[in-house]
């Protein structure tokens, strides 16, 4: 240690200091020099002449760093404390209690100092200078931003509207408080955004905890700097918490936490001091106990390249392709062009549309024509010819509707024949829904011409025309309730108020509980509300019936067609049931395990009933008598075909899910051989266990467009949240597939048989877009065994957490560095806790596809998406887009819930 003491004749001056050079790519520093024997400048020279006061200042003296020790009055006063004892802090705050000359002297001297020390720690004997121009770096250079276009800051002129609003009452100073406000922050980003309000006030010198516009435009123009060395200068003095030029393992920490609550990462929060460590023993080998700033830009630049974050090699020259449209001068062609594209690409559907809308057509003209002839013309017109037709069309699509809600005749047809390759069977429960329209539009039709138009035509009818009427109306009505209150009439009348009921109920806004109404109506809403209310169809088709037998104008039995319509689906649609019913209680299944994980998601675990063969990506119900002895919920299988249990995840999202995980839950802390189960631990069931869980039934395995990814030889399975589920049972099944391979010797590009079913699948793409951190314990071990077993890297995991801010945002910059580190060390993803590097925000998926049709040209990729609907059209637009302007095609299939 070295002590310096010398009478400060002037301000001390600091000559050739280490700079900081925002124009230029090189962090550069120079040897800085203090002169502490220097004259006062002229006013303070004069009152310290005339005082005879002089100062001490002591420094401690480590290398090429140093430290201020203290600063005293050389006749022994300490000038650094106060008569009340506090202290003159490192940063320069002004103490206002003591105002003597002394105090103005320390306290400039102190500023100095911390001055001199930032220097003397940035200067190196040897600074690095970083290759910037390489590719594998170049992610870097953009990186560390400190407000993003998803925060609001579209630029100064929004930050300053924000401005003028939050400081209309503070006489135009805005407090520190609202700063991450101003900025168009988010409130997970406040801390860091007063971390970022400190650390520029500092560097500039700032105090009081409020800045005015001229002080916030200085800050913006820092903010939005887009020099990378000023940006690494300010993320390096936001964790340099004191200023004193050196980073220590407590403001690693620090950071560390602060960055993972802005990310909504609990779990590293949790391992902050852990992962502080780790970061220590990286860049601090010497064991110096702190880090320089250029041992940062070191970990930011040369970071990446120990991982490619699960990009292809062949990244760069992907990202330099565009998909370019062609465009076609003539009006005629385009025409022509697009009616191709609509056609190859919904053949399928458009002929199942066209022949049910041909077939429509066809009834209604006959009816129409059919009635036209008859004497009901004479003294109805036209009106009587609309109702009939469209009660033609009512007849048979209330026979079709039926249909596409049969799930084991559609299975059977899509497993066992060739008719999958020209209907459509995925999009049966879009058939339903748009059956549904076409009911809803035939009852209008149907009622509103006999109620508006037939009935008062036959009360206002001559006594000429009406008896042509008699026949089959008896005596001339009185009034028009004689039509009302008829069977006719009341049954219609019922239906549609049935009908109304269902159809509102189904609707997404009420089915999925986003409509909320006051109490008692809130039982109106919901998935049970819609389950029950859509089961009325047991009444409408018992009063449809009936309605179709007493007819008012047909009185042959032969002529009243409505049962012949309706007595084949409902035969298919009763069976159905009823096989279901009698599997489900047949093949009865224990549970073997329930855990719940974070994120609210529920596993169960349930043995495998005798007989239960399925393939991946398909589907079953459950039902739990405990919850709804009536009801049953569809879930995507998680278990491979393989395995000798069944198992299913479901998110909690609605009354019937809430209320299951309720009654597991509280199976679950039942006390178990003297000890308290635990919610989130896993609870089994033993031979001699006493847990009592609820009873569960299964039916199915039902068919799902996922069970087809092995007709394509590249997939690309795209899983958002829970959706992931028949992507982890696809890729379970892959994993077994390949060993099998393996283990076979197969020669390379033979197809491996298993049973009737052809594996063609050689390369898989797996995206999962989760929201939180605590979702990838669903899947944690299937993502480490895929990640382990697959030698040949056949497949390629990726994992998005979209609470994590983007890469290059100064919020994940830490964690990105702490990632990079850890997984090169442990072989762990601190984000997914896997053995796959996690990706932070939203893909994009346009280059998704961009790299799979590099990498495979001339191939049919199988895109395969569970999720919510929102991604269904971007997915689909972009298999399109690339299948009509690439040589690679791709194949579009869905799942929506």
């Amino acid at each position: 240690m070295g002590g310096a003491s010398a009478d400060l004749q002037s301000d001390i001056e600091l000559t050739d200091a280490e700079r900081y050079d925002t124009n230029s790519n090189n962090l550069r520093s120079s040897e800085s020099k203090a002169v502490t024997d220097v004259e006062l400048d002229s006013g303070r020279k004069s009152q310290a002449d005339a005082e005879g006061r002089y100062v001490e200042v002591t420094m401690d003296i480590h290398g090429d760093s140093v430290a201020l020790h203290s600063v005293k009055d050389f006749g022994g006063v300490d000038g650094v404390e106060e008569e009340d004892g506090e202290k003159l802090g490192l940063s320069g705050k002004r103490l206002e209690k003591k105002k003597s000359f002394g105090a103005s002297v320390v306290q400039s001297a102190a500023i100095r100092m911390k001055q001199l020390k930032r220097l003397a720690s940035f200067s190196k004997p040897a600074p690095k200078h970083f290759d910037r121009t390489k590719s594998a770096v170049a992610h870097a250079l953009t990186g560390l931003k400190f407000i993003s276009m998803a925060d609001g800051g579209a630029g100064w002129v929004e930050v300053e509207k924000r401005f003028e609003k939050l400081t209309a009452n503070s006489d135009g100073y805005l407090p520190r408080s609202l700063f991450a406000q101003c900025l168009g922050l988010n409130k997970e980003s406040e801390a860091y955004a007063e971390k970022l309000f400190d650390t520029l006030a500092r560097q500039r010198g700032i105090q009081g905890g409020s800045i005015n516009k001229i002080q916030l435009r200085e800050f913006w123009d820092n903010i939005s700097d887009q020099s990378f060395d000023t940006r690494l200068k300010t993320f390096f003095d936001m964790v340099d918490k004191d200023a004193d030029g050196r980073i220590t393992e407590e403001e690693i920490k620090e950071i560390i936490c602060l960055s993972a609550t802005a990310n909504k990462l609990s779990n590293i929060q949790k391992q902050a001091e852990e992962y502080a460590a780790l970061i220590m023993e990286e860049l601090d080998p010497d064991d110096s106990g702190y880090i320089m700033i250029d041992n940062l830009e070191t970990l930011l630049l040369h970071g990446p390249e120990e991982t490619t974050r699960g990009e292809s090699k062949n990244l760069s020259q992907m990202l330099s392709q565009k998909l370019k449209p062609t465009y076609v001068d003539s009006a005629i062609l385009r025409w022509y062009r697009d009616a191709k594209y609509f056609v190859l690409d919904n053949w399928r559907r458009s002929w199942v549309l066209a022949l049910w809308i041909g077939v429509m057509l066809g009834l209604f003209a006959y009816k129409f024509v059919q009635y036209r002839r008859k004497a009901a013309y004479e003294v109805m017109g036209h009106c009587v010819c609309m109702a009939k037709g469209a009660a033609e069309t009512l007849k048979l699509n209330m026979a079709l509707i039926l249909l596409p809600v049969c799930r084991n005749t559609i299975t059977w047809l899509r497993n066992k024949t060739k008719l999958g390759a020209a209907v459509p069977f995925d999009d049966n429960i879009n058939f339903h829904k748009v059956i549904a329209v076409a009911i809803a539009i035939g009852v209008g039709v149907h009622a509103i011409y006999h109620l508006t138009c037939d009935f008062p035509r036959l009360l206002h009818a001559s006594d000429e025309k009406y008896k042509l009427m008699e026949p089959f109306f008896g005596d001339r009505p009185s009034d028009y309730w004689y039509f009302v209150k008829s069977w006719e009439g009341v049954t219609g009348i019922i239906m549609i108020v049935l009908m109304a009921i269902a159809f509102t109920l189904a609707n997404p806004a009420f089915r999925r509980g986003r409509t909320k109404l006051p109490k008692p109506f809130n039982k109106l809403t919901g998935f049970n509300a819609f389950w029950y209310s859509h089961h009325l169809f047991v009444f409408v088709y018992a009063l449809l019936v009936v309605h179709g037998i007493k007819l008012y104008l047909t009185h042959k039995w032969y002529k009243k067609t409505t049962w012949m319509y309706l007595a084949v689906p409902i035969t298919i649609y009763a069976l159905e049931r009823l096989i279901r019913a009698l599997r489900s209680s047949i093949k009865s299944v224990k549970i073997l395990k329930v855990t719940l994980y974070p994120g609210n998601v529920l596993a169960l675990q349930m043995s495998k009933p005798q007989g239960f063969t399925y393939k991946s990506g398909q589907y079953m119900f459950v039902n739990c008598a405990a919850v709804s002895p009536f009801e049953w919920h569809p879930f995507s299988i998680t278990s491979a075909p393989d395995d000798d249990y069944l198992s299913v995840h479901i998110k909690i999202l609605g009354d019937w899910t809430r209320s299951l995980k309720t009654k597991f839950s509280q199976a679950c802390q039942q006390p178990l051989n003297g000890q308290s189960g635990l919610l989130r631990a896993e609870c089994l069931k033993g031979d001699s266990s006493s847990i009592n869980f609820p009873k569960v039934l299964v039916d199915g395995p039902y068919g799902a467009p996922a069970q087809d990814y092995r007709e394509y030889e590249v997939v690309l399975l795209v899983g958002l949240g829970i959706g992931a589920t028949p992507m982890i049972s696809i890729l379970k099944d892959m994993v077994k597939r390949l060993k099998g391979i393996e283990e076979e010797e197969v020669e390379e590009g033979a197809v491996v048989k298993n049973g009737d079913d052809e594996f063609k699948t050689r390369r898989a793409y797996f995206y999962w877009v989760t929201r939180e951190q605590g979702s990838f314990d669903w899947f944690k071990g299937v993502m480490n065994e895929v990640a382990e077993e697959d030698r040949r890297k056949v497949i390629e995991l990726h994992s998005y957490c979209t609470s994590v801010y983007e890469e290059g945002d100064a919020r994940s910059a830490l964690i990105a560095m702490l990632q990079s580190i850890n997984h090169a060390k442990n072989g762990l993803d601190i984000v997914s806790g896997t053995r796959v590097m996690s990706h932070f925000a939203k893909p994009n998926w346009r280059t998704v596809y961009k790299r799979i049709a590099l990498n495979h040209p001339h191939a049919r990729v199988g895109v395969f998406y569970c999720g919510p609907s929102a991604l269904t059209h971007e997915l689909r637009q972009l298999a399109l887009d690339f299948s009509h302007n690439t040589s690679t095609k791709y194949d579009f299939h869905k799942e929506n819930f």
